[in-house]
Order: structure tokens, then C-alpha cells, then sequence
């Protein structure tokens, strides 16, 4: 079993910033992809930015310039700076990770979600 474990949350004013962590844990191969996702009240569930473990990056419009998607190998753990918060990025933050199971499987896990809150 894989644990997708997020910290950084929490409330800050339009213009603040806040670093989101995901650590990976567990018995697992490899890591494929991680990414950052939101869901805001009466919203779907969607894509912020995610990474290939590979290298490739990718930013959903909304956040380009202001976020920074972010990992490190050696912790398997993945970043989201988020710089120039404004009151329409509030909402439930959830860590995805792909990871290449012992198995041989590529399987998709979620953390737990963590409030970012901004305020105007």
C-alpha cells in the first residue's frame, strides 16, 4: 500500500503565498507522476500542475507565472509553490501519484486534501 501524506495548507491574504508537500510512502517501485489537483465547493475536481518523474511539467492556465510544481527524488516528495494567491485559488488541494507498483502495475493513489483558504 502506498501513503500520499500533504502538509501547507491554511488561510492567507490575496497576494500571500503557501507551499504545499506531498511525501510518498510505502512499498512501491517507482514513481511515474505526481501532480496537484483542487476541488472548490460545487466545482469538479481539477488539475493544477503535475510532473513526470522524467522531467515534464505541465500548468493548468489559471496558475502559469504563479505556481511552481516542484519534486524530490531522493524523498519522493512533491512541491506546489503558490505565489500571488488570489481569492478563486481557494479550495481542497489533493496530491495524485502515479507510482509503478512492485508488481508491475501502474497505480494511481490520493492524499487526503488540504484546505488553502484566501482571503480578499
Amino acid at each position: 500500500q502506498v501513503q500520499l501524506v500533504e502538509s501547507g495548507g491554511g488561510l492567507v491574504q490575496t497576494g500571500g503565498s503557501l507551499r504545499l508537500s506531498c511525501a510518498a510512502s510505502g512499498r512501491f517501485f517507482s514513481i511515474n507522476t505526481m501532480g496537484w489537483y483542487r476541488q472548490a465547493p460545487g466545482k469538479q475536481r481539477e488539475l493544477v500542475a503535475s510532473i513526470i518523474w522524467g522531467g515534464n511539467i505541465d500548468y493548468d492556465d489559471s496558475v502559469k507565472g504563479r505556481f511552481t510544481i516542484s519534486r524530490d527524488n531522493a524523498k519522493n516528495t512533491v512541491y506546489l509553490q503558490m505565489d500571488s494567491l488570489r481569492p478563486e485559488d481557494t479550495a481542497v488541494y489533493f496530491c495524485n501519484g502515479m507510482v509503478l507498483s512492485t508488481t508491475g502495475h501502474l497505480v494511481a493513489y490520493w492524499g487526503q486534501g488540504t484546505q488553502v483558504t484566501v482571503s480578499s
